[in-house]
Order: structure tokens, then C-alpha cells, then sequence
């Protein structure tokens, strides 16, 4: 069994940084990509950034250039910096890791941007 643990959630003014981090542990696995999702009160969840193995990265067209994904492989965690944080940045973040041939999510955690 793998298990997804995010943290660094939390109450910002706009402006401001969070980062959050995720980490797998479980059996030993390969991590092939590492994604960031969110999802908004109302909303459906949207990819926000992802990451391959090798450190191929992608983002969301309204976090290109605010955030930025990263992940440690021997540590088996990804994380995302948050920058330039605006209150549409506001949901709940999740982190997916698919780990050939399944897919597991974290339980998310609340990023909250205050005007």
C-alpha cells in the first residue's frame, strides 16, 4: 500500500508563498510522475503542475510563472512553491503519484488566499 501525505497548506494574504509537500511511503515502488491538483468550492479538480522522473515539468496556464514543481526522488516527494499567491489560487491541493499501473492521491490540504 502506498500512502500520499501533503503539508505546508495554510492562510495567506495575496501576494504571498506557501510551498507544499508531499511525500509517498509505503512498499517499494518507482514513481513515474508526480502531479499537484486542486479543486475549488464549486469547481471540478484541475491539474495545476506536474513532474516527470527525469524532472519534465508542466503547469496550468494560470500558475505558469507563479509556481514552481519540483520533487526529490530519493525522498519519493514532490513539492510546489507558491508564489505571487492570489485568492482564485484559493482549494484544495492534492498531490497524485502514479505508480505504474495505479494512481494514488493524497488527502489534500487547504490553501487559503485572503485579499
Amino acid at each position: 500500500q502506498v500512502r500520499l501525505v501533503e503539508s505546508g497548506g495554510g492562510l495567506v494574504q495575496a501576494g504571498g508563498s506557501l510551498r507544499l509537500s508531499c511525500a509517498a511511503s509505503g512498499r517499494d515502488f518507482s514513481i513515474n510522475r508526480m502531479d499537484w491538483y486542486r479543486q475549488a468550492p464549486g469547481k471540478q479538480r484541475e491539474l495545476v503542475a506536474g513532474i516527470t522522473i527525469n524532472g519534465t515539468t508542466k503547469y496550468a496556464d494560470s500558475v505558469k510563472g507563479r509556481f514552481i514543481i519540483s520533487r526529490d526522488n530519493a525522498k519519493n516527494t514532490v513539492y510546489l512553491q507558491m508564489n505571487s499567491l492570489k485568492p482564485e489560487d484559493t482549494a484544495v491541493y492534492y498531490c497524485n503519484a502514479e505508480i505504474l499501473p495505479w494512481s494514488y492521491w493524497g488527502q489534500g490540504t487547504q490553501v487559503t488566499v485572503s485579499s
